[in-house]
C-alpha cells in the first residue's frame, strides 16, 4: 500500500450529526517521516485531507492529492470508516486515533489484509 496511504486521515466534520468531535482532526498535520503535510478540513458532509506540502523527490505524492473520508466516532478520539483517494480512485478502510497533538492513521485494502500506518503531529 506504499505511498497511496500517505495522507490517510480526514473524517466527516461538524456538519454531520454526531460528528462534532471530528473537528479535533481539522488543521495541518505533519507526517512523522517528514515527507508530507496535509490540511484536514470539512468538504461537504465529509472531511478531506489534502497534501499542502510534499518534500521534493518524494515518489507517488503530489501537492493537491486529496483523501475524502467518511468516518464515525467509535470512542474518545477514535474514528473508523472509509477513505477514498480521489486521484488514484482507491478506497481504504480507515482507523484514526488521537492523543493530544499526535495522530495515528491506519489504512487497509483487501479486507484488511494489507495495511499501512502513519504517525502525524499537529502543526496548529
Amino acid at each position: 500500500m506504499n505511498r497511496r496511504t500517505s495522507f490517510l486521515f480526514a473524517l466527516p466534520l461538524a456538519a454531520a450529526p454526531g460528528l462534532a468531535e471530528a473537528s479535533e482532526l481539522a488543521g495541518v498535520w505533519a507526517r512523522g517521516d517528514g515527507k508530507a503535510r496535509v490540511l484536514v478540513e470539512q468538504c461537504g458532509d465529509d472531511l478531506c485531507a489534502t497534501n499542502v506540502w510534499v518534500r521534493p523527490g518524494t515518489r507517488n505524492e503530489r501537492v493537491g492529492d486529496t483523501l475524502v473520508m467518511d468516518v464515525d466516532s467509535v470512542g474518545p478520539s477514535r474514528y473508523e470508516g472509509r477513505a477514498r483517494d480521489v486521484r488514484r480512485g482507491l478506497t481504504y478502510s480507515m482507523e484514526i486515533s488521537l492523543d493530544g497533538a499526535a495522530m495515528e492513521t491506519r489504512g487497509c485494502i483487501l479486507g484488511k489484509l494489507i495495511c499501512k500506518s502513519a504517525n502525524w503531529t499537529s502543526l496548529n
